[in-house]
């Protein structure tokens, strides 16, 4: 068996508690890795933006995100971005599937589930 899948998210997330249960009921091995209280590495954000495109990262929908200054939402580029999500990692889109290996997979609807079943040998 490979690497255990790491899931990265905000333990306060309808999303994420969502995304937890449904590995647990698709018996996916996993462990939770809390964003916020856990802490997030500006590499490991890095790594994320490389495999999964900063653009897909970005959670522009967030209260976060909106409580920027217009300078800092303008000038975004994608090291910007990096920085501003190692800062503030409630701006990472929630939750990020990390298989390792570079196989990331970022978001819960239905494509990106059937890329963690697949990448889970499911």
């Amino acid at each position: 068996m490979g690497p255990v899948l790491t899931v990265y998210g905000l333990r306060n997330c309808d999303t994420c508690r969502k995304a937890v249960k449904w590995l647990e009921a698709e018996g996916i091995p996993h462990r939770f890795h809390d964003v916020r209280a856990d802490g997030i590495a500006t590499a490991d954000v890095a790594r994320f933006a490389t495999s999964a495109g900063w653009e897909t990262l970005l959670n522009k929908a967030s209260t976060t995100w909106r409580g920027l200054s217009g300078t800092q939402k303008a000038n975004a580029s994608e090291a910007d971005a990096v920085a501003l999500m190692a800062e503030y990692p409630a701006l990472i889109k929630r939750p990020v599937f990390d298989f390792g290996k570079g196989e990331m997979v970022v978001g819960f609807r239905d494509p990106q589930k059937a890329a963690v079943l697949k990448a889970a040998g499911k």
